[in-house]
């Protein structure tokens, strides 16, 4: 049998990474699997984008090329990185969060306005998020604060615990969540309801001003209204929707985060609860995914270095 071109052996080990991509995401998104599945949605049908296959073809020639310390490239900047799609985390994050250290106030409130803006110019420009204090005449008293750790919430009448794929530990809230179930029944469950369960917000509408007069307009505007939460110790963010109301005064906290977004953000230990920067996501167009952010979202995906 003749030895196999450089070409045919990178093909191969592609096949293989796809296979073994495939038998991780079963077993880590078991209901994801199950949902596409149920579909009859099969990812190995999905033709490869064309840069993809590009980059194959420029990654076997790469590997063919004999490494020469003559012509090693320096290292580039975090700047030069955001700049170039490359930087993910935990570069991105750190990046992220020691500037926004520098903005924030000494206690639970608001950034000055100055600030506010350099924060909004910070996350776009690391995560390519536009993300705004105010929207629409809209914000919450407090933009910084403290979050705390929140149950699962119930997505549809008779969903239990054991149906959640995910931070089983952090248990089910006994009723519904400050808007309702996320659907009707487990039949009609879809893969957006579930991700909004996954990645959801309290929020303190309570204490708006304007609450007891506005109840009815201001329940509609904030129900799954889409916000990004950023822990300024490591600059991680996840993107959620709000769908609880809370926490109350009494507790201290401000904001209240899923089991899985405080996961994200590394709160989900200890005392499960930190200081955040809890901003509105303006996307009109709803093209922001929901979960946690690991590269710069109006950039090619990074390379992983």
């Amino acid at each position: 049998m003749p030895p196999q071109t450089a070409s045919e052996q990178l093909r191969a080990k592609l096949k293989l990474k796809q296979l073994q991509t495939r038998k991780q995401f079963a077993l880590a998104k078991p209901l994801a699997h199950q949902l596409l599945a149920a579909k009859q949605f099969d990812l190995k049908k999905l033709p490869p984008p064309a840069h993809l296959l590009a980059g194959a073809a420029l990654t076997g020639t790469l590997l063919l090329t004999p490494a020469s310390a003559s012509t090693s490239l320096p290292e580039k900047s975090v700047e030069e990185r955001l700049a170039a799609g490359l930087s993910t985390q935990p570069s991105l994050g750190n990046w992220l969060a020691s500037r926004l250290q520098t903005l924030l106030p000494a206690t639970p409130g608001h950034l000055t306005a100055e600030n506010e803006t350099k924060a909004s110019i910070l996350i776009r420009s690391a995560y390519g998020v536009n993300a705004v204090p105010e929207i629409e005449g809209h914000r919450l008293n407090h933009s910084f604060g403290w979050t705390g750790y929140e149950q699962h919430l119930r997505r549809y009448p008779g969903d239990t615990l054991s149906q959640h794929d995910e931070e089983r530990l952090a248990g089910i809230a006994p009723g519904r969540g400050g808007w309702g179930y996320f659907t009707y029944s487990k039949a009609q469950l879809t893969p957006e309801d579930i991700l909004r369960e996954k990645y959801y917000f309290a929020v303190q509408t309570l204490y708006l001003s304007n609450w007891r007069t506005d109840t009815q307009a201001l329940s509609k505007w904030y129900k799954y209204r889409k916000m990004i939460m950023i822990n300024p110790q490591n600059g991680k963010a996840v993107v959620g929707v709000v769908a609880d109301g809370g926490p109350a005064r009494w507790t201290g906290k401000h904001f209240g985060g899923s089991p899985e977004i405080m996961k994200a953000l590394e709160l989900h230990t200890a005392s499960r609860k930190g200081h955040v920067l809890l901003y509105f996501v303006d996307d009109p167009q709803n093209r922001i995914p929901l979960g946690p952010i690991q590269y710069n979202l109006n950039q090619p995906t990074p390379i992983r270095t």
